[in-house]
Parts: C-alpha cells; sequence; structure tokens
C-alpha cells in the first residue's frame, strides 16, 4: 500500500553537516566595521560550514519529513484541523494591510476597522448573538474572558455568593481548568447512557451558588445536546448564565445557532471553524460574544460605529478590562473574515453539512470493523466528529489505542485524538472534517482496518510501530520535555555554556 505521504528520511542537524563553523568571510568587513560601534561587532560569527545547494537540500528535506494541513487529512477529534485557503494567506501578505501599525490614528486605518466591525457583526448574525468583542488570542482565552465576564456580571448584580460553575464530564480540559482561572468551584456533572448530559443529575447539581453551565453541543463524542433548551431555563432559574464552548461549532454553522439554544456568551474558535491557521502554539484567535446584558463587560475597546465612522469604544460601564493587546490577533482575524465572505450564507451551511456527512460515512465504514465498538446509544447520530472504543481491541490482543496510532503513521496518514474524552476507555476521536475528499476517507478507512487485522495476525508489529518514519517509536513521558540524552539538546547545552 502506497500513501499520500509515506516517504521519510533521517536528517541530522545542520551542524553536524559541517565539519567545521568558520567566521563569515567577507572582504571588506574593515571598512564595514568603521562605521559600527566596537560593543556591537563580533569577533567571529559561527554558522555552519556548507554550501548552499546542501542547505537548501537541508531545509526542502526536512520540509518532506514534516506533515501539514496541505498533506493530508488531520483528523484531530475536536480540534477542527481544515485546509487553509491560500487567498486569504495572499490578501494577508498585501503591504496595505502588512505595514499598518496599531498606534496610528483611527482616521488613517477606517478601512480596517471596517472590515472588523463586519466581522464582528457576522459572528454575531452565525451565532445568535448582539456584541462581540475580537480581542481574545486563542480558544482557551476566549473562555477565560467569557467565564471573567460571568463572574464581573454576578459581582456587579450583588450575587458574589456563585462560585460554581457545572461542567459535563465529557467537556473539554480547558473548561474546567478556564473556571479554575477565574477563582470558581468545578461542579461536574455526568453524561447518561445516550452520551448527553443527564438532566437529573444537572437539576441536583444546580443550587444558589451556580453560576453557570458551560456547554460544548454538539459534546466532545459528536453528539447533539437536544435538551439543551431545558439545561437553559434550569441554569437561568437560579440568575446563572449559559457559556457555549465553540469548539465544535464547525457541526453546526449555518444551521443553529448559539443564541436560540438560549445560551448568554458564546466563544468561537476561527482558527477551527473559519479555516485560518491553527496548531504550533498560535496565532489563533477566541473571539467572545454575547447578548444584549452583557454588552457592558465586554474586554475594551469594541469596534462601534459613530456619525459615519469606525471607533473605538472604551467606555464599557463594566468592562473586565483588556485581554489582549490593541484589538486581538488582526492576521487571524481578517483570514476569518475572507473565509466568511468568500463561502456566503449558503456556504457557511453547506460546510457543517459536509462535515457531518463526512465524519458519518467514515464512521459507517470503521464502525464494522473487528474490535471496534461505538460507545453509548448507537442509534444517536453523530455530528462532525465520533469516538470508537479500542478496548475491545486491547482485551483481545493487548494492543492499545496509543499502538494503533503509531502504526498509522507509518501509511502516511496522521493519527487522531486518542484517550479523550475520558468518559472512553482507548477513545479513538475522529474528525474528519468538510476538506477532505471521499478518496480521503476510503484510504483512511483502509489503512485504519490493516492496522487492525495486524493487530490480530502480527501484534508486535503494531506495538513496536512506527517503522517507516526517521524517529522510531519514542518514550512517551521523555518525549514531552527535554531530554538530557538527546543529541540536539546536548549540543545546545554545550553552545550556551561556551557564551556563558
Amino acid at each position: 500500500m502506497t500513501g499520500f505521504h509515506q516517504a521519510r528520511w533521517a536528517e541530522p542537524l545542520i551542524f553536524d553537516l559541517s565539519g567545521s563553523t568558520a567566521p563569515y568571510p567577507h572582504e571588506n568587513i574593515e571598512e564595514l566595521t568603521k562605521y559600527l560601534p566596537k560593543d556591537i561587532i563580533r569577533e567571529s560569527l559561527e554558522i555552519p560550514n556548507i554550501s548552499e545547494p546542501r542547505v537548501a537540500k537541508h531545509f526542502i528535506r526536512l520540509s518532506q519529513m514534516n506533515y501539514s494541513v496541505d498533506l493530508g487529512m488531520y483528523p484531530l477529534g475536536s480540534c477542527t484541523m481544515k485546509y487553509n485557503p491560500k487567498i486569504a494567506d495572499e490578501i494577508i501578505n498585501n503591504c496595505n494591510l502588512e505595514y499598518i501599525h496599531p498606534d496610528q490614528p483611527i482616521e488613517t486605518v477606517q478601512g480596517l476597522l471596517k472590515v472588523l466591525y463586519d466581522l464582528a457583526k457576522y459572528l454575531c448574525e452565525i451565532t445568535g448573538m448582539e456584541h462581540c468583542s475580537l480581542q481574545p488570542a486563542a480558544g482557551a482565552q476566549g473562555e477565560l474572558t467569557g467565564v471573567l465576564i460571568m463572574k464581573k456580571y454576578h459581582i456587579t448584580n450583588n450575587m458574589d455568593y456563585k462560585d460554581e460553575v457545572i461542567i459535563p464530564d465529557s467537556a473539554h480540559g480547558t473548561n474546567p481548568a478556564s473556571a479554575k482561572m477565574a477563582g470558581y468551584k468545578v461542579v461536574e456533572v455526568p453524561s447518561n447512557e445516550d452520551g448527553k448530559v443527564d438532566i437529573s443529575a444537572l437539576r441536583d447539581a444546580v443550587s444558589e451558588r451556580t453560576a453557570g453551565l458551560m456547554l460544548t453541543n454538539p459534546n466532545t463524542l459528536g453528539i447533539f445536546e437536544d435538551r439543551v433548551l431545558e439545561m437553559a431555563e434550569i441554569i437561568h432559574e437560579v440568575d446563572g448564565l449559559m457559556y457555549y464552548d465553540g469548539a465544535n461549532l464547525n457541526a453546526i454553522t449555518g444551521v443553529a445557532r448559539p443564541g436560540d439554544m438560549k445560551f448568554d456568551i458564546v466563544h468561537v474558535n476561527l482558527h477551527k471553524t473559519f479555516g485560518t491557521p491553527h496548531g504550533g502554539g498560535g496565532p489563533g484567535a477566541g473571539p467572545i460574544c454575547v447578548n444584549d446584558k452583557l454588552r457592558e463587560y465586554l474586554p475594551v475597546p469594541i469596534i462601534t460605529k459613530k456619525d459615519g465612522k469606525y471607533v473605538l469604544d472604551y467606555e464599557l460601564k463594566h468592562t473586565i478590562g483588556r485581554v489582549h493587546s490593541f484589538y486581538g490577533n488582526i492576521s487571524v482575524l481578517l483570514r476569518a473574515y475572507i473565509y466568511i465572505r468568500r463561502m456566503g450564507r449558503k456556504g457557511i451551511a453547506w460546510m457543517s453539512k459536509i462535515a457531518v456527512l463526512n465524519s458519518n460515512y467514515l464512521l459507517k465504514k470503521i464502525s464494522r470493523f473487528k474490535g471496534v465498538d461505538l460507545p453509548f446509544n448507537k442509534d444517536v447520530p453523530r455530528k462532525h466528529e465520533f469516538v470508537i472504543s479500542l478496548q475491545r481491541l486491547k482485551k483481545d490482543t493487548g494492543v492499545t489505542a496509543l499502538d494503533v496510532a503509531k502504526r498509522l503513521l507509518d501509511f502516511g496518514v496522521h493519527a487522531p485524538t486518542i484517550y479523550f474524552p475520558l468518559i472512553v476507555n482507548e477513545a479513538f476521536m475522529i474528525e474528519p472534517t468538510e476538506s477532505v475528499t471521499k478518496d480521503e476517507l476510503d484510504y483512511y478507512a483502509e489503512c485504519l482496518l490493516n492496522v487492525l487485522n495486524e493487530s490480530y495476525s502480527t501484534p508486535e508489529i503494531v506495538k513496536s510501530a512506527p517503522h517507516n518514519l526517521a524517529i522510531k517509536r519514542v518514550r512517551e513521558a521523555e518525549a514531552s520535555r527535554p531530554s538530557s540524552m538527546a543529541p540536539s539538546y546536548l549540543w545546545f547545552k554545550k553552545r550556551s555554556m561556551a557564551k556563558l
């Protein structure tokens, strides 16, 4: 079997390719240095002593060893790693945008402010909210911003005794983390046999101390919470607020709106739902949208329109203050604006429908494979992502979800999210997104089937994978932190100590 991206080569560090390093040669070095302050002149510049063709080969080789959304499916469940349209990159690199400075007078950036103002309006329309701040730089920061708004709202309205936030057991890990960072106690509610929030347990968890409910819909199992209006009524009865985690908005955009589900606060992951770059530590964007009663609590400034001009409004009575410098990560925000304009109202809905179709098509194929189980009610439809369990495979063969994920890499495809959500044993969480074709879905299913068959016939091959990559099986604990034995670590340590 041949994959979309199967070839891998080992490649040493660029300094290891050089027999020695040498000062950068320049015939006019003395003439140049006499015009520079002595304290900024280096005696030598240690760079690899390598020819230009070898340097080009080195970096091209590294790029061939890398995997990206431009190369193939990135089926990380709950992450929505979709294709990034190149037209957005082309527009962003326009010098008229590139050279704008955030300290310019607002009279000179009216065009940019209009685009950002319109983007906020689009996000409000898509989510069913009334007001929006574009400041948060990531989904987790959007979460924290929303929870801080929740806290400030209750303090302002003499309800500072509200110190609990309710979160389902299937929630993203950032939900309880954001609530704790804001000073709340986290109250967990379990899922029922259908993989949805247990309404009876929710009622028991709610009290006058409840500040709100943080909910993802559809949830992390890819299942739509169809009793969300009932949940909202329960929370609002005690003056709590409904918070919508926008991580899974890609499943319902243009089809359903959190505002119509009675949510008060919504954060939107532009780097998940709206085709902007995702991963690698950022930058991202997690705008926060709220209903009318929470407008005055948004971070400042927000962009408004006054006397035909776009202005920055700092005069929000109960604002939580800034959460980011200036207006947010503009390059990411503009990419999302371009994506929304290019797709249009019908295109946005089509996007979500294709994502759901792709997910269910792949699930239908995979769920028939030996060793695979679909947890919770099999008759409940999944949305843009799904979670299978490989618990039976582990029991039959000793092969774990981690082993299967490692072996998939040998076939030139990216592994899905594993061991999440925590309520599923040996969880395998897959989200193909709308970006991929049927051929890619079929190939992915074929690769997984091969690995599962190997698990029963020759399990040691799977348990010792990967075999075709430059780096073989690593120890997970050591891989997550710098190792004192890694050659690259030793090289950097040696050079750092020499400079000291």
